[in-house]
């Protein structure tokens, strides 16, 4: 105790030193004045627009089945554009369906509110719940281990290259697809010294990582994001169960794929362009890894001598084996289902949690047989895992809670509405739908912050558009929603994915955010393109191999014309966010 004390009077004044004159009291700072943006007042004109429209075509009175149905969703979407913020904005929306669902009636509003959206919405998708949980868990432990810094270990000592260096930080964000959150935390820590030691700039590394993680993600059947896209699907107005759709959609989901081919492309290319060349110019001639900037706040990994990467590596395997075995089992292959059939029609809130608990006991007893965790520290991880996954549950339970009231027959039936205006679309404008839903998803998603939140409310929206599940543009409505998603997330600079590959490279935000920008605005604009192709092809053996030939092409013409050309260190090019404007999107 006298210690602590004897701490405060050298840190305070002490009776040899003349008391200081009081520090006259600040005065409080004057408040940020609430300044509406171009994005924010677009957003709230299209509410109010939307929300007349609705009023002239029906009484509010009577939502169900008309216009009216498709409202809370808009005001969803709309909040989240204004307030940059998904729980609200999802949880506003889904108060304004109670409501009109119930008329305005302050009791069957709240009856609607509890039972039919958010007690159903656990009910239905607690299964999911448990995965996030049980992932989360093996995030933890896995981390704790070792393992993927024994994965690190390794790369120093054997990758020789420059380009080996950043290929295999690819293929590490490739190996970890389980979860994004899990691969921005690992990947950057663990391959740091190793692109380091190839003088591989921190933006480069931070671009690495950012666009494999949720990319990686949104294309494996096992992760979380395909939980969450699963529970966010409706098999009754979809046609088929969520995990089913998800498969379905992934040869489609341009962005994600596309993204990949990029950066094995651009590596073995060996050429940058936009403000990363600058950063690769200082990092290679002036042995400068960051250019400017502060450092991200470092990520702490666990480092054990005891350590291997198959610790990393058998536990994640173990994960996909027994996930994919839950699913051709409740599927019924062992009941005389044939293979594709049983994991087509496999229920994924029931088989992933059986798969994940399993591997989760397998990671628990293998790592203390390995030595490298005590079980005390094993049952650290559960409440760790947990509280990693308490976004996506929220997020997930408001999602789902606005769905159920949007898509219910009973309810608001929005099905109905746009079933019937759909059916006057003319073929060619349908052609068209997956290319603006990509636009769309993106703009959601880059304003929010949240690709889970983007889809969560568009999904519905999606399956009720393309009702007929044998429609391809059904699945492409789906593909082009996810691949939207993922990139307005990519480019956000207020995304949790792009702030944590930010912290995990130990890059400056606004760097990573201006370096990468281009790149992203690159594929998504060839996505685009691949989506209007694929509109009117409407076959995947054509669009997936033009879009892909697209993103080389693009790559060649642009080294042929920017490449060619000698960086010039005195023409600086800073980016395309300025720290102001940074600041106002986090206002």
């Amino acid at each position: 105790m006298s210690q602590k004390v004897s701490v405060k009077v050298n840190i305070g004044s002490t009776s040899t030193q003349p008391t200081p004159e009081p520090t006259p009291a600040r005065e409080p700072a004057p408040k940020k004045k609430f300044k509406l943006n171009g994005i924010q007042i677009g957003a709230i004109c299209f509410v109010v627009l939307f929300g007349i429209i609705c009023a002239v075509m029906s009484p509010i009175t009577a939502a169900s089945g008309t216009l009216w149905a498709l409202f809370p969703p808009v005001v969803a979407i709309g909040l989240a554009l204004i307030t940059k913020e998904v729980y609200s904005s999802l949880l506003i929306g889904t108060l304004v369906g109670a409501l009109l669902a119930a008329k305005f009636s302050p009791a069957a509003t709240m009856d609607y509110l509890i039972n039919d959206a958010m007690i159903s919405a656990v009910s239905g998708t607690a299964g999911i719940f448990l995965f996030l949980v049980f992932l989360g868990i093996i995030v933890s432990l896995l981390n704790k281990s070792g393992g993927s810094a024994a994965f690190g270990r390794w790369a120093q000592e054997h990758i020789k290259t420059r380009v080996g260096a950043m290929l295999a930080t690819f293929a590490l964000g490739v190996l970890i697809f389980i979860d994004d959150y899990f691969n921005c935390l690992t990947v950057g820590a663990v391959m740091r010294p190793v692109t380091d030691s190839h003088k591989v700039s921190r933006a480069k590394l931070a671009y690495l990582i950012d666009a494999t993680a949720a990319p990686i993600c949104m294309i494996a059947p096992i992760s979380s994001w395909a939980a969450a896209v699963s529970g966010s699907v409706d098999p009754e107005t979809a046609g088929m169960s969520g995990i089913k759709l998800f498969c379905m959609a992934i040869p489609y989901n341009f962005y994600s794929l596309l993204s990949l081919v990029f950066i094995i492309a651009i590596c073995l290319l060996k050429f940058d362009y936009g403000p990363m060349r600058r950063h690769e110019w200082n990092a290679l001639n002036k042995n400068d890894l960051f250019t400017e900037g502060e450092r991200a706040e470092s990520v702490e990994v666990k480092f054990n001598e005891k350590s291997r990467i198959m610790d990393l590596v058998l536990p994640v395997i173990v994960l996909i084996f027994c996930c994919a075995f839950a699913m051709i089992y409740v599927g019924g292959f062992f009941d005389g289902v044939d293979f594709i059939t049983a994991f087509s029609d496999t229920d994924a809130t029931v088989a992933l949690p059986w798969g994940a608990i399993i591997a989760l006991v397998f990671t628990i007893i293998y790592l203390i047989a390995r030595k490298l965790i005590t079980f005390k520290d094993a049952m650290k991880s559960v409440p760790e895992g947990f509280i990693a996954m308490i976004a996506p549950i929220i997020i997930l339970t408001l999602a789902t809670s606005l769905k159920n009231l949007t898509t219910g027959e009973e309810i608001l039936n929005a099905s109905a509405f746009v079933e019937g205006a759909m059916s006057g679309v003319a073929a060619g404008l349908q052609s068209l739908l997956p290319a603006i839903i990509f636009v769309v998803a993106v703009f959601i998603a880059f304003a929010t912050g949240t690709s889970w939140g983007t889809f969560g409310i568009l999904i519905p929206i999606v399956t009720t558009v393309f009702h007929d599940p044998t429609n391809p543009l059904f699945i492409m409505g789906i593909s082009a929603c996810l691949a939207g998603a993922v990139c307005g997330d990519h480019c956000s600079p207020i995304s949790d994915t792009t702030i944590m590959s930010s912290a995990g490279a130990e890059s400056d935000h606004l760097n990573h955010v201006n370096t990468q920008l281009p790149y992203a605005m690159t594929v998504a604009g060839i996505s685009f393109v691949s989506f209007i192709i694929a509109g009117y092809i409407q076959s995947v053996v054509f669009s997936l191999p033009i879009a892909i030939l697209l993103t080389i092409a693009t790559l060649f013409i642009l080294k042929g014309t920017i490449g060619k050309k000698e960086y010039d260190p005195t023409k600086v090019s800073k980016g395309l966010l300025s720290q102001e404007t940074l600041d106002k999107m986090n206002d």
